[in-house]
């Protein structure tokens, strides 16, 4: 099929599915579940696809989905990636299809990557005859949660064979209709860490017979930020944030113990490996003026998404064709993390951002935000995103 008819007939079939695809997001919105708990959202993903003619779908894990599509022809074979699960946050959204789980709700657009990639799989299934090649789509368990369901399925094998693999990502700081692509690194590697501070408890009115930890905790706070600040270069990006701080029980208690967590966020692999111990240095020298004892622990999360030039290249040649120069825009960095990564350790591909904010609708918060929510005409564009792209990869690979 000539591409010109190829491209019409995928926005045909698309806007066809257009309200299936809304209404599947809204029931994935709807039931959300944690990492690795996904077995409901799994069972209507393959429950969606088993039946649908040219789709051989299987169960990878007990919590992720695997559903492959082969043309009529031999080529290459190209997989597509969605992930599946939710996160711990109470939905504060007052919407007809919000979250009936309680504490947990999709507030990163995973429900509407898995719709995505169910219309994207049913569209490709329509259009087999005149493939080349395979289509592997990929619904992956707990992306949001460390190590990552990523790992498992690349263990398991389902790269094997694949030369290219795509993500998406919905984006509210990017307007609906906007399609953002970039080379080389997107998203950070996020890491993690533990520090307990030990002192010596007393009574808050004799501060003079403690080692007191809250003051303690206070300076190393502060410290720290001067590894961003002055101990790494401009040019190079890292986030160190405190986020958790917990610690004392009583006004007039000085306690024993403050325990404090965060983040990390870098590109580099370098200053990755040097920020621990920079910190530590600054931890260790405060306790030892102080006379406190501490414990530190550091773990290593997914590592950074770096995107393959050469398939960006191709993309955004297949984009510019359907959607028009305009639509598409240079994505920025951020300082999120994804373990995408783990499939892009072994083969080249990207991560795409598909703009799905709209303020004039309200829809504006960020994500991992109680109030998150997408403008949903973002979905039939995602759709035709993965279509086109997998198609496009297809036959100039």
């Amino acid at each position: 099929m000539p591409e010109n008819e190829r491209i019409t007939a995928i926005s045909g079939l698309i806007a066809e599915r257009n309200e299936e695809i809304i209404n599947l997001r809204r029931t994935f919105h709807r039931y959300p579940e944690l990492s690795f708990q996904e077995y409901h959202t799994a069972d209507m993903i393959f429950d969606r696809l088993h039946e649908v003619p040219g789709i051989e779908v299987s169960r990878p894990t007990e919590t992720s989905v695997l559903a492959a599509i082969k043309g009529s022809m031999p080529g290459k074979m190209v997989a597509l990636r969605s992930d599946i699960d939710a996160l711990p946050i109470q939905e504060e959204n007052d919407l007809p299809y919000r979250s009936q789980n309680i504490g947990t709700m999709h507030a990163c657009g995973h429900d509407g990557h898995a719709a995505m990639l169910v219309g994207a799989a049913k569209v490709l299934a329509e259009l087999r005859s005149d493939m080349k090649g395979e289509i592997r789509c990929i619904f992956q368990h707990a992306e949001e949660k460390h190590p990552g369901g990523a790992k498992d399925l690349v263990k398991l094998g389902l790269l094997n064979g694949v030369d290219a693999i795509l993500a998406l990502h919905l984006f509210t700081s990017l307007p609906a209709g906007k399609i953002g692509l970039a080379s080389g690194p997107l998203m950070a590697a996020p890491d993690n860490f533990t520090i307990s501070i030990w002192g010596k408890g007393g009574h808050a009115a004799m501060p003079e017979d403690t080692i007191d930890p809250v003051l303690i905790s206070a300076q190393i706070v502060t410290a720290l930020q001067n590894i961003v600040s002055r101990q790494t270069s401009a040019l190079k990006s890292v986030v160190l944030s405190i986020t958790n701080i917990q610690g004392g029980s009583a006004f007039n208690i000085i306690p024993e113990r403050v325990d404090l967590k965060g983040t990390v966020r870098t590109f580099d692999r370098d200053t990755r490996l040097e920020v621990p111990k920079r910190m530590e240095n600054i931890i260790k020298g405060i306790c030892i003026a102080y006379g406190a004892k501490y414990t530190f622990d550091y773990e290593l999360g997914y590592d950074p998404v770096v995107n393959s030039s050469s398939v960006v290249g191709k993309v955004t040649e297949i984009l510019k064709e359907e959607f028009g120069a305009k639509a598409l825009v240079k994505a920025n960095p951020v300082m999120w993390g994804e373990d995408f990564s783990a499939y892009l350790h072994r083969l080249p591909g990207m991560l795409i951002f598909i703009g799905a904010g709209n303020k004039k609708k309200g829809i504006s918060h960020p994500h991992h935000h109680p109030c998150f929510n997408i403008d949903e005409e973002a979905l039939s564009i995602g759709t035709r995103v993965l279509a086109c792209s997998a198609l496009g990869l297809l036959e100039r690979m």
